[in-house]
């Protein structure tokens, strides 16, 4: 038994007579650990790129927030009238009349 440890320790699996099975294995073990590790990096980067994208989703909804609101802002008609003072128009004191016009047939 304690051999065996120490022959294992040492590496005679590696070397002797039927280590070319144990090599294949060996590398079939190191492609195996590879690709693992190859599919864990991209998975974290994917996992990376969602985080940003949501991040950059989340800043373009908070802007057209603030867009909006300002739009609304520009719309009022309190808004409308100072601005166009400011030109030299005010709105009309005398309410507008409706005209109508009957044809002759």
């Amino acid at each position: 038994m304690k051999k065996k440890i120490y022959n294992i320790l040492k590496g005679k699996f590696l070397i002797s007579d039927d280590a070319f099975k144990n090599w294949r294995f060996i590398i079939f073990l190191s492609a195996l650990a590879l690709v693992m590790i190859a599919s864990s990096h991209r998975a974290d980067k994917k996992v990376h790129k969602i985080a940003q994208l949501n991040n950059e989703v989340k800043e373009i909804k908070s802007e057209y927030v603030d867009v909006r609101m300002i739009l609304m802002q520009a719309k009022m008609e309190s808004k409308i009238i100072a601005a166009m003072e400011k030109r030299g128009l005010s709105p009309s004191e005398i309410p507008p009349q409706k005209i109508i016009i009957t044809t002759k047939k």
